[in-house]
């Protein structure tokens, strides 16, 4: 294994192999830390964690143990990938658990870049941009568990954590890879250890993973694999990817639990289209009203795409958060619908389609699927993922971030899982 990479949850992990896997790379995705070695033939191991919204300590403790895994696997360079609106609070965990991967690994020089163009996410001046908007203002303020207040990286960090935080600015991006890893040199002799570097583009991307050759740590979105397999294919070791994507036969079922803007539109959509949906009300859940393998009788009995969904707008999230607390409601939900999905698959589903990052995460411990296969994308940061059932049968799963995919990203998804 030559790139060892830790996702802090679910859906970004598979957003990160995907884009590793469009560059060239054998990548697998593993749920959890394994407890065997890889397969030889892997390239880039992804080990997905669902360490986003812990206490910060759990947090430094399962990204510290999945290191030492992929350490063991003889990874070169090392990746901690987080979302690409910078999703965390004033405390962590992303600036803690950058922290303690670079004094593990004696890393200086440790890029932190979110940056993903392709879905409206740029770093520029040191602030996150989502399309035309400061992070700030553009609904991640609302986020029920990682609320973004503040679009300036930099001060974002110097929140979380003591580490000298420096800044590489467009200009020299610009320049190319040689100048932005003299400018990533000068800021580490000013004393800086983690740096937020601009990016507007996927050639800005291309041309830092090209300055970042040979150092040991990265931190960032998806996109700042984009230009790493190149440095391992210049010195001849990778054997090239593989395309076997096969679809997988069975009913499909849609499971929400993102309240993000994105996604309330992907269910208005499914509203639109006259398909059944069956609404989680967290009151009702946080009361135990449910009765999981109910819900999922009523979705395999449906004709067409039957969407579960839990995707309140703002003003009900913060509502119910106020009434119960924020983890009393997230644990009930996601809870609910690691439920349903085990009576989905114990009946038959055989595709899923998942919005939401800590619902994603829920769901594959739910499952207990070990590694997942990367397979074609669906939409930017989205690929087809399929995996081992432990009773040997084959599940198609797309991991879909709140805010990733168009309106129709549920049809579109379901059309690529049954290999259309």
């Amino acid at each position: 294994m030559l790139l060892g990479c830790i996702g802090d949850d679910f859906t970004g992990s598979s957003d990160l192999a995907n884009t590793l896997s469009k560059q060239g790379m054998r990548v697998t995705q593993y749920s959890g830390i394994p407890t065997g070695p890889a397969d030889a033939s892997v390239e880039a191991g992804v080990v997905a964690l669902k360490s986003r919204s812990i206490p910060v300590e759990a947090a430094i403790a399962q990204s510290l143990q999945a290191l030492d895994w992929l350490r063991a696997q003889g990874c070169r360079q090392f990746l901690f990938k987080y979302c690409s609106t910078f999703d965390s609070t004033p405390e962590g965990n992303i600036g803690p658990v950058a922290a303690a991967l670079a004094k593990a690994l004696d890393a200086r020089k440790v890029v932190v870049c979110p940056a993903f163009p392709g879905a409206g996410r740029t770093v520029y001046q040191g602030h996150l941009f989502v399309q035309d908007r400061l992070l700030n203002e553009s609904g991640m303020e609302n986020h029920p568990l990682n609320p973004m207040t503040d679009a300036d990286l930099r001060r974002w960090l110097a929140r979380q954590t003591d580490i000298p935080v420096g800044h590489v600015g467009l200009s020299s991006v610009a320049g190319g890879a040689a100048m932005i890893a003299q400018a990533l040199s000068d800021a580490d002799t000013g004393g800086a250890r983690l740096i937020v570097v601009d990016a507007v583009s996927d050639d800005d991307l291309i041309q830092i993973g090209t300055a970042l050759d040979g150092l040991p740590l990265l931190t960032g979105g998806s996109g700042i694999a984009m230009g790493l397999p190149g440095n391992f294919r210049r010195q001849g070791l990778l054997a090239g990817g593989s395309d076997d994507w096969e679809g997988v036969e069975g009913p499909c079922v849609v499971l929400s639990g993102s309240c993000s803007i994105a996604t309330r539109g992907q269910v208005a959509r499914h509203r639109e289209m006259g398909l059944p949906m069956y609404e989680i009300l967290a009151e009702a859940a946080i009361a135990g009203s449910y009765d999981a393998g109910e819900i999922a009788d009523w979705a395999l009995a449906q004709e067409g795409r039957p969407l579960i969904f839990s995707s309140a707008d703002p003003v009900a999230v913060r509502e119910a958060q106020r009434k119960f607390g924020g983890a009393v409601v997230a644990e009930a939900i996601e809870g609910l619908f690691a439920s349903v999905a085990r009576a989905l698959v114990a009946r038959g589903a055989r595709l899923l389609v998942v919005a939401g990052g800590e619902t994603s995460g829920a769901v594959i411990e739910a499952l207990d699927l070990v590694a997942l296969e990367i397979g074609p994308e669906i939409a930017p940061g989205v690929p087809a993922l399929r995996s081992t059932l432990p009773d040997g049968g084959t599940l198609a799963l797309a991991l879909k971030s709140g805010n990733f995919g168009g309106p129709d990203f549920f049809a579109e998804a379901d059309g690529i899982l049954a290999g259309g």
